[in-house]
């Protein structure tokens, strides 16, 4: 059983910056890659950032520059610091991890997504 916890978001006004944080928690052998998608209403789910096992990044064109995204030396965190944020970028922001796991078999690949952390707009 693997868990993923998200935290960081929160109100921002246009220019400001956040920090969101993703822990996977649970049976985990390796990381293949974690990363942070966002979704507005009513759209589908898009990238924003993600690192892999070796640290290499991948980021949506949108927010190079701006946003970087980073994992804690041996550990499952991932962190996700947005900076200079656009109104058009305060939607929910979804971890998501790409897992190699322990079962009572094999070791498999499993995905797995958090619930969601919301990014707010404050005028």
């Amino acid at each position: 059983q693997v868990q993923l916890v998200e935290s960081g978001g929160g109100l921002v006004q246009a220019g400001e910056s956040l920090r969101l944080s993703c822990a996977a928690s649970g049976s985990i052998y390796g990381i293949n890659a974690m990363g942070w998608y966002r979704q507005a209403p009513g759209e589908q789910r898009e990238l924003v950032a993600t690192i892999t096992g070796g640290s290499i990044t991948t980021y949506a064109d949108s927010v190079k520059g701006r946003f970087t995204i980073s994992r804690d030396n041996g550990k499952t965190t991932v962190h996700l610091q947005m900076n200079s944020l656009k109104p058009e970028e305060t939607d929910g922001y979804h971890c998501k991890a790409d897992l190699r796991v322990r079962g009572t078999g094999a070791i498999r690949r499993e995905i797995y997504w958090g619930p969601g952390t919301q990014v707010t707009g404050s005028s």
